[in-house]
């Protein structure tokens, strides 16, 4: 039996993109082999080429509760920083002073971000999308590995510009995320279950386990896992986090002095590295070659992710803050 439609052809909603909430017509629906529905949402006031398919739980009804829901969201992400560092810190040390900005893919008010594919492009061509699993070419000297060298402005001006594309089931867990930390204003339980370290580990065993593997691809993997632990260390203090985790961070810091980030935080914190890494990596010295290979490898982490998703996320893995803690994050 097909699933009951909450949304009707042509009917007026309110449609979450990243962590905002905006106004959008629903112009088709339809339910996909596993019973899930999904609709085609155009955003009100942009262009038709950002329409998009949505799962059902990305849209709200238009009504008065979630117009004012719409607004709180709205105030509440105003007043998170919206400046980063260009360039992420190598100490924890830096960490704790930094500033943060909200973990989300980069959005615009009259743009959503993010469209199907990840790519680099160049003003003047467009390099052709790998896939994780082709190729046996040696490396070149710069394998995978997630370089943070700072890059001369000359330098960066002639970069690529890097866009990842976050699968749609992964997205449902972004947003939820934020409504769990800045509206429910509920905290990750910390460590975590399953700790960023140990998912990079098991990714690896994964894919080395693959038939389709050999030396050279083991080679290049377990340097690009190597630099995603790497910056993750490097940018959760300062990229990652909301303004209501930051004192939580900072005992975490406290309390786990000799501890890396990515043995304590789990599998959400991580995705967020991925929803923002698009930008970041556009700081790195990678030539393009080495690049196409770790976006390769990410897009495939987060089908890896996509599978195991249930074991990964879940919102029993969010805990209650204390009054007093409340009062330390005002």
């Amino acid at each position: 039996m097909a699933p009951k439609l909450k949304f009707a052809e042509g009917e007026k909603v309110l449609c979450f993109h990243g962590p905002l909430i905006y106004e959008a017509k629903c112009l088709k629906s339809s339910v996909t082999k596993d019973k899930h529905v999904r609709y085609l949402i155009h955003y009100a006031g942009w262009n038709k080429n950002w329409d998009e398919w949505v799962p059902e739980s990305r849209v709200l009804k238009y009504n008065e509760a979630n117009v004012q829901r719409q607004k709180e969201v709205q105030r509440a992400h105003s007043a998170q920083p919206t400046k980063t560092k260009k360039t992420p810190a190598k100490g924890r040390k830096s960490e704790a002073a930094a500033s943060s900005t909200p973990a989300r893919e980069e959005s615009r008010a009259s743009t959503p971000a993010g469209k199907d594919e990840s790519s680099t492009t160049t003003k003047a061509s467009k390099q052709k999308d790998t896939t994780a699993e082709s190729g046996s070419d040696q490396p070149k000297k710069k394998r995978g590995r997630l370089d943070l060298s700072i890059e001369s402005e000359e330098q960066y001006l002639a970069k690529v510009e890097v866009k990842i594309r976050i699968p749609e089931e992964l997205k449902v867990w972004l947003v939820d995320d934020w409504d769990v930390i800045n509206r429910q204003q509920k905290l990750a339980l910390l460590p975590a279950k399953l700790t960023v370290s140990q998912i990079v580990d098991n990714y690896l065993a994964f894919k080395k386990s693959s038939k389709l593997h050999n030396q050279t691809k083991d080679i290049i993997i377990s340097d690009i896992t190597v630099g995603i632990k790497e910056y993750f260390n490097s940018t959760l203090g300062s990229q990652l986090l909301y303004k209501f985790e930051r004192p939580q961070y900072s005992e975490i810091l406290q309390e786990y002095p000799d501890t890396s980030l990515a043995q304590i935080y789990g599998a959400i914190h991580l995705l967020r590295l991925f929803s923002k890494m698009g930008p970041m990596l556009a700081y790195t010295t990678l030539d393009e070659r080495s690049l196409q290979q770790v976006l390769a490898y990410i897009q495939d982490f987060m089908k890896y992710m996509v599978t195991n998703r249930s074991t990964l996320f879940n919102l029993q893995d969010y805990g209650n803050a204390t009054p007093e803690y409340h009062r330390k994050a005002q």
